[in-house]
């Protein structure tokens, strides 16, 4: 009767989980295709260190220890549930063959108590510190779960407990279950009574846990299941490659979100992974200025759409509004710290291009678009003023297009047209010139790599940008591609293979390093100072460039100070995404200003040091509107290497 009974509940929960899981499945087999499952060895290896080491979670120490407990002592533990549970679906099965009662046992037993301390952490950690970035996280469901996963546990070690006080014989493997057989038996349960009691326990456990599996797909904690999928089939081009906008029959469809079914099915798994952690959020640039951007809840917020059938809603503007959409700088830190590796800035990009179909851009991006398109470059200046930089220059920098050279560089928009940027840029220029190294430009037949436009939303826009500058660097003769605007090293790097265009690229604090590594420049090294490091997101997340510009600085003999936030865990300044086109006057804090003062917290910190064009911009900007110019400037890379020979 018993063996029947559990059949029938069993089946009945699986059903019910089935069932469950299905609905939210289902958007998934109406939505675009995608392939997530080349490169298998390379997707299960990356699963496995992420889930077996918790490489992300342990980011975050406290969650990532207490996660590490539970879920190490979930997969311990799951033996004692196909013990409980094989023992009567099928009369006559045991583990006692291969250790059930004695190293099997010992496990269990430790493991039971690791996972209740874990789960003690847990609930200290959701109720008593409570972290900023649970806001907007479901309370209610986190709790539950507490007390499902703790009645588990205490229903199996007392289910232990009792059948030891049936015979009244300690079990040396069991110590926990031992001495709470020991506490029931000084409250007189035994024999008989105590046969009662384990199958009550017996059934209270496998109760829980059939109620546990019942409410887990409507749960957060449904990532159980999907977590290792989805990390699995995570994307494995560079960081930097945004996805290709679809195609049919060759020809561009119509891009952006309209409905649940224009994203991928990766697309929609992503939501129904979410754990609520709210990582994303708490490194986010636009959520810490006041934006109204939370990348947690913009993921909960496509989840909830996709499985409450709000179908009828747009998405863009219905169920995520569009000032969300705009807050996002894509500088990437939201991707790079989600444990379940969510994908937040691709569906950004492509919800944004829904909006540039429509039209509904803010006014300032919508004149850098309209300057992009007439002239290529976002400051509205006619092609042959983009190389007005030279003047000033003891030389003039060969023509690529007409000379052969060693180094092709791509200056780029902000480092050509701004005033604050040119004169860094022709300090490059004479460091190169001086260490003799054999470099050109493109003068006006460079164009915007594109970079941004992309993801602000101008899919169209970009691929003609792309496809010009490509046109013309076919027509140079070159070893490698060198620029000082990560931005554009991103785009020449990630994203133009993609058009069939495959370079060398490299960023000039590598080359400067080369140089001065090589003898062909020679720093002084007669006066240091106390220094901190801006990583730029599309430098340093994107691309890895971390180490060279860290080695130049050491190189000239100044002491790098690391601001908290540094290397993967930089903070944005603020200005990606087609950010820097917008207006951020609504933001409580820019996230500049944020940075510097970070930066300040440090101490005795003289140079603010960066080495991209946009962050002298920002940077500057955010010292002046703090008013801090008296204790920290600005320093671009070339300034501290120029400074060191002089």
């Amino acid at each position: 009767m018993q063996t029947l009974l559990l059949w029938i509940v069993t089946l009945a929960t699986l059903v019910v989980f089935a069932w469950r899981f299905g609905t939210r499945l289902r958007p998934l087999f109406s939505a675009r295709s995608t392939n997530r499952f080349d490169r298998p060895g390379e997707r299960l290896s990356g699963m496995l260190g992420d889930i077996g080491l918790h490489r992300r979670m342990l980011r975050f120490t406290y969650s990532g220890v207490l996660h590490a407990m539970i879920f190490s002592s979930f997969l311990v533990l799951f033996t004692a549930i196909i013990q409980s549970f094989g023992s009567v679906l099928f009369p006559g099965f045991t583990l006692e063959p291969i250790g059930g009662e004695t190293w099997i046992a010992i496990l269990q037993e430790t493991f039971a108590l690791l996972i209740l301390v874990g789960l003690g952490m847990a609930a200290y950690q959701r109720l008593v510190r409570k972290p900023a970035r649970f806001e907007g996280s479901r309370k209610g469901d986190a709790i539950l779960i507490y007390v499902l996963a703790t009645g588990i546990v205490a229903s199996m070690l007392l289910e232990f407990a009792s059948a030891i006080a049936i015979t009244g014989t300690p079990n040396p493997y069991r110590p926990v279950s031992s001495l709470l057989a020991a506490l029931l038996g000084q409250v007189g349960v035994n024999g008989h009574a105590a046969e009662i009691l384990h199958m009550s326990f017996y059934w209270a456990h496998v109760l829980i846990i059939l109620g546990f599996l019942a409410y887990i797909p409507g749960s957060k904690h449904r990532h159980m299941f999907l977590a290792a999928p989805n990390i699995f089939l995570r994307p494995l081009q560079p960081k930097g490659q945004l996805p290709a906008v679809p195609t049919l029959e060759d020809e561009t469809i119509s891009s952006g979100i309209e409905n649940f079914s224009d994203f991928t099915w990766k697309d929609l798994l992503d939501p129904l992974t979410c754990t609520e952690c709210g990582r994303c959020q708490s490194v986010c640039p636009a959520y810490a200025a006041g934006a109204p951007l939370s990348p947690k809840k913009l993921i909960m917020d496509l989840r909830d759409g996709m499985s409450t059938g709000e179908a009828h809603l747009p998405i863009v503007g219905g169920v995520i509004s569009e000032d969300v959409l705009w807050s996002c700088t894509t500088c990437r830190a939201c991707m790079e710290v989600c444990p379940v590796h969510i994908e937040h800035v691709p569906k950004i990009v492509e919800m944004r291009r829904t909006m540039v179909e429509a039209g509904t851009l803010e006014p300032m991006l919508q004149d850098a678009l309209t300057s992009f398109q007439s002239q290529g470059n976002s400051f509205g200046k006619p092609a042959k003023q983009r190389a007005r930089w030279i003047k000033g220059l003891g030389f003039k920098p060969v023509d690529a297009r007409i000379q052969p050279v060693d180094v092709l560089w791509f200056v780029g928009d902000f480092a050509s047209f701004d005033a604050r940027a040119q004169e860094l840029t022709r300090m490059v220029a004479e460091l190169l010139h001086q260490a003799g190294v054999d470099f050109g430009i493109l003068y006006d037949g460079e164009r915007n790599s594109g970079n941004d436009v992309r993801r602000a939303g101008d899919e169209g826009l970009f691929e003609l940008l792309a496809q010009q500058n490509i046109d013309t660097l076919a027509g140079c003769e070159f070893n490698r591609i060198m620029t000082t605007d990560p931005h554009s090293l991103n785009a020449l790097k990630s994203e133009y293979p993609a058009l069939g265009a495959d370079y060398e690229v490299v960023h000039y604090s590598e080359l400067l390093l080369d140089l001065i590594t090589a003898g062909k420049l020679t720093p002084k090294q007669s006066a240091t100072a106390q220094v901190t490091y801006h990583d730029p997101c599309y430098l340093g997340r994107y691309n890895g460039g971390f180490d060279a510009p860290r080695d130049l600085i050491a190189a000239l003999g100044h002491d790098l100070r690391e601001m908290p936030r540094n290397r993967e865990n930089s903070f944005c300044c603020g200005a990606g995404g087609g950010r820097i086109w917008m207006d951020d006057s609504a933001f409580q804090e820019r996230p500049s200003e944020n940075r510097i003062k970070e930066a300040l917290a440090l101490g005795e910190v003289s140079y603010f040091v960066v080495s991209c064009p946009k962050d002298v911009v920002m940077y500057t900007a955010a010292i002046q509107n703090l008013g801090v110019e008296d204790r920290i400037s600005v320093r671009d890379l070339a300034e501290l290497v120029t400074e060191s020979l002089e």
